[in-house]
C-alpha cells in the first residue's frame, strides 16, 4: 500500500506588509504581520515508487504549478528517488491575496519531508 498524507494548507491575511529594502540577489526584505485564518486548501500526497511527480485531478491548473515545482526542487535537492501524486482541493480563492499558492507549495514541502522520510 502506498503512503498517503492528507494535509491542510491554511490561508492568511496580511495585516501589515512593508518592503524595507532589496537584497543583492534581487529579493526584497520585508517587515510583515499576518494571521492565519480558518480557510484552507487540502492536499493529498500519495507516494509513488517510480520517481514521477504529477498533479492529479488538475484539469484547470497547469501540471507545472507551484506545488509541482516545489516537489521537483525538493526531489532534486535531496536526490530522492521517490515520486508523488499531488491532489489539491482548492477552497482558497485564486489571486485573492490570501497566500493560497504559497501555502500550498509550503505544505507540499512539509508533507514530502515526512512522506519521503527526509528528516
Amino acid at each position: 500500500m502506498r503512503a498517503l498524507f492528507n494535509l491542510p494548507a491554511p490561508a492568511k491575511i496580511n495585516w501589515f506588509l512593508h518592503v524595507t529594502g532589496k537584497r543583492p540577489d534581487g529579493y526584497h526584505t520585508l517587515q510583515t504581520v499576518f494571521q492565519f485564518i480558518d480557510w484552507c486548501d487540502t492536499l493529498d500526497l500519495i507516494q509513488r515508487d517510480d520517481g514521477l511527480i504529477r498533479r492529479i485531478g488538475a484539469d484547470e491548473l497547469p501540471q507545472d504549478d507551484l506545488c509541482v515545482r516545489a516537489a521537483r526542487l525538493l526531489q532534486q535537492a535531496t536526490q530522492c528517488e521517490s515520486g508523488v501524486d499531488i491532489h489539491l482541493r482548492k477552497c482558497i480563492p485564486q489571486q485573492a491575496g490570501l497566500g493560497g499558492g504559497s501555502s500550498d507549495a509550503a505544505t507540499v514541502l512539509i508533507g514530502l519531508n515526512r512522506l519521503w522520510r527526509l528528516d
